[in-house]
């Protein structure tokens, strides 16, 4: 029995929005300051956790286009290929590699390896948090 939360789902659409912002928010800052994939992912995957919560599996699965085991997936590929790539060019496991880059809007902005090998890791928590979820929601019902 299901009970009509017309409020708790308004505010959601809004919260969701602003905790997936903070989530990017963190996993940007993460390479200077505190922060970075693994804290970026835990808030990223509280956002579809809340849509979990505050809707059924059903309609937050027509609105996510994306399976969170592929997401996972996806993420440990990253992680691990920045590794491997270190290791092509001659370099240690995971050595780290920047380079400066002239982007249009942005200007001279410094692109490195540890920015995909932390993609990786926020995907990977992202994919793992929420498919654990969908594991023990299958559980109760």
């Amino acid at each position: 029995m299901k009970k009509n939360d017309v409020i708790l789902q308004t505010v959601t659409k809004i919260v969701f929005f602003i905790i997936l912002t903070f989530g990017v928010e963190l996993f940007i800052s993460g390479h200077n300051n505190p922060g970075g994939g693994f804290i970026g992912g835990l808030v990223l995957s509280s956002a579809f956790v809340l849509l979990y919560l505050v809707y059924d599996i059903e309609t937050v699965h027509r609105g996510t286009p994306f399976d969170f085991k592929r997401v996972a997936a996806l993420g440990v590929l990253l992680a691990v290929g920045t590794g491997m790539l270190s290791i092509l060019f001659g370099e240690s496991f995971l050595s780290q590699t920047t380079w400066l880059v002239d982007l249009p809007v942005f200007g001279e902005t410094e692109l490195g390896t540890m920015t995909i090998f932390e993609a990786g890791v926020a995907l990977t928590v992202l994919g793992v948090v929420v498919t654990i979820i969908l594991g023990i929601s299958e559980d109760v019902e």
